[in-house]
């Protein structure tokens, strides 16, 4: 049972890893590059090389994999030579990075010339908050001579990424803001986005909303987490029974209503009975009149009647999968010989049916359980951007369309792991039912 555990464990972490080498390469390999992608072809080539080279784009593939991966906040705090760390500022409603001090300050730098390093130094408060801000100039000291001769100088910089300043060289920056492009003087020649690596929950900034991948997408996965749960808690359960009732009334009046009408359910794919249902219930019934589209920045639980019609668009497709697969296992498990010989042994019919009969039908159905847990995490792209749901779901179509590319990343590994941690949960409850798997 341990080394079964053990292999299991082993394979999923063996797995995990192939799965982010292919998840990584397949962006690389996608036409086109990166900047291009995400902003359009009308941009210029120098705008093309600051946004390449600002986002780490402009490294080789190895590098970029490693900081994705493990991030690259220690790689930058051995060169500005001080530790680096993210705040959230309640000011500007956001989380950025910034050094450390070592006096109760956190600071960030920016230069007009490329000679003078402006440091902004902020002051950490008991309560966690960040204090005013004050400016000052920093002097000929902190710049060091490099190998080639250079006077450089690292730091943070006021976009929150490790920089590296060479004095002397005045070269501009183009910056996208909100207002389009800008071009800034004194900009740095190097710079590491910084990250604490996917290991440790940071899988970098997203490219479209400039915030961190990880704000916006733990909300939207406890979102996709609490409806496939529901959904999940009423679906199985049912299923499970009405498919083992289809097999015990097997060619019966029952079983032939269970069986079309789960057939039904099942060939009718979810935006078509996703709409049947808004058009029965919403409009000729009027009960959801305002649960159809959940309106942007809602909270799912301001109104939990906006759950109800997600939750029977995916019980129709989910609940007639699982229950024909059920009446399948249940009516092959009656014809063995062992349920056979019980019966008659004279033992009980419904003790028959309990005690043998119901613990191995239920094998097949926890394989497709299972796999079906992953597409109630990750597959209901659908039915979320049918109803307007802020769920993992449609996060990852808008970082598809959007070609947020960190964001996709982040997204498609938090699918990973799901699929892979339920096929390890099946194995488990595999063994729980049938012994004989621990002694093979």
């Amino acid at each position: 049972m341990l080394k079964l555990l053990l292999r299991r464990f082993l394979f999923l972490i063996v797995t995990l890893f192939a799965v982010s080498v292919t998840v990584f390469a397949i962006s690389e390999l996608a036409p086109g590059d990166m900047a291009t992608n995400v902003l359009g072809n009308t941009i210029t080539p120098d705008q093309r090389a600051s946004f390449n080279a600002q986002n780490g784009l402009d490294q080789p593939a190895l590098t970029r994999y490693r900081r994705w991966m493990l991030g690259s906040d220690r790689e930058a705090a051995q060169l500005i030579g001080a530790p680096v760390d993210r705040f959230y500022d309640t000011e500007n409603n956001q989380t950025n990075w910034w050094v450390v001090g070592s006096n109760e300050t956190i600071y960030r730098h920016r230069s007009e010339d490329g000679e003078v390093i402006l440091q902004l130094e902020r002051a950490l408060l008991p309560d966690g908050k960040l204090g005013p801000s004050r400016i000052v100039a920093l002097g000929d000291e902190i710049w060091v001579t490099n190998d080639e001769g250079e006077e450089i100088f690292w730091g943070v910089n006021e976009d929150g990424r490790a920089a590296m300043w060479i004095r002397g060289l005045n070269q501009s920056e183009e910056r996208l803001t909100r207002a389009g492009w800008i071009s800034t003087a004194g900009a740095p020649s190097a710079y590491i986005p910084l990250q604490k690596g996917l290991l440790r929950g940071d899988p970098g900034i997203s490219l479209i909303t400039r915030q961190p991948v990880i704000d916006t997408l733990v909300p939207r996965l406890l979102n996709t987490l609490f409806l496939a749960g529901i959904a999940f808690v009423i679906i199985m359960p049912l299923a499970l029974f009405l498919g083992v009732i289809a097999g015990l009334y097997e060619g019966r009046p029952l079983d032939r209503v269970l069986s079309v009408g789960g057939l039904v359910a099942t060939a009718t794919p979810e935006f078509a009975s996703g709409v049947f249902l808004i058009v029965i219930f919403a409009v000729w019934l009027g009960w959801f009149p305002g649960a159809v589209v959940i309106p942007p920045g809602t909270s799912i639980f301001e109104q939990p009647q906006m759950l109800i019609l997600p939750i029977m668009t995916l019980m129709l497709v989910e609940l007639g999968y699982v229950l024909r697969v059920t009446r399948a296992s249940m009516s092959e498990v009656l014809r063995t010989n062992y349920i056979r010989t019980a019966v008659l042994k004279g033992l009980p019919y419904w003790q028959v049916i309990w005690r043998h009969a119901l613990r191995n039908a239920l094998l097949a159905p926890i394989t497709v359980i299972m796999l079906h847990i992953n597409w109630l995490i990750g597959g209901i792209v659908v039915v979320e951007t049918l109803f307007g749901f802020p769920g993992l779901g449609s996060y990852v179509l808008a970082s598809a369309l959007n070609n947020d590319v960190f964001a996709l990343q982040a997204a498609t590994m938090i699918l990973v792991v799901i699929a892979v941690v339920s096929q390890l949960l099946a194995d488990l409850i595999y063994v729980y039912l049938n012994p004989r798997i621990r002694y093979t």
